[in-house]
């Protein structure tokens, strides 16, 4: 969707949550919250991946929805997770933070799971050399 989004002229900027959070942590101790969140905001689409693979510190959290609430419907999100959208609320680690978060992203949303083996580790399931997983794993794209 990103190169899609690049050859129909639009910016992007790809991202994974780790490093997101991180910069948004360190701009914030370093005083210059503000201008991350500019520099955030500018793309047409923002693409977060791995949201949810590790859980935020409440803190975190609260950087996390100032981001959100910044591009809310002004420019496009797309997240991805390997969790379902009802188990985002442990991930943020503050209940009335993920609310917030889950408002603003879900309002106008199209949610997409997929579900199935990993992409990534298929020819190593046909050669043999993992076995097929016992159940599929859902992993939902946000936008």
């Amino acid at each position: 969707m990103g190169r899609e989004a690049v050859d129909r002229g639009y910016t992007v900027l790809f991202t994974s949550a780790a490093a997101l959070m991180a910069g948004l942590t360190k701009a914030h101790a370093d005083g210059r919250l503000e201008e991350k969140l500019l520099q955030l905001s500018k793309p047409k689409l923002l693409i977060i991946d791995e949201l949810g693979y590790l859980p935020l510190e409440p803190a975190a959290a609260h950087l996390f929805f100032q981001l959100v609430s910044r591009r809310y419907e002004r420019a496009s999100m797309l997240i991805t997770s390997n969790r379902p959208v009802g188990e985002w609320g442990h991930v943020f680690g503050d209940a009335v933070a993920a609310t917030a978060i889950l408002d603003r992203l879900l309002h106008h949303s199209q949610v997409i799971t997929i579900r199935g083996d990993s992409y990534r580790l298929r020819d190593k399931r046909r050669s043999g050399l993992l076995q097929k997983a016992a159940a599929p794993t859902p992993i939902t794209s946000e936008s």
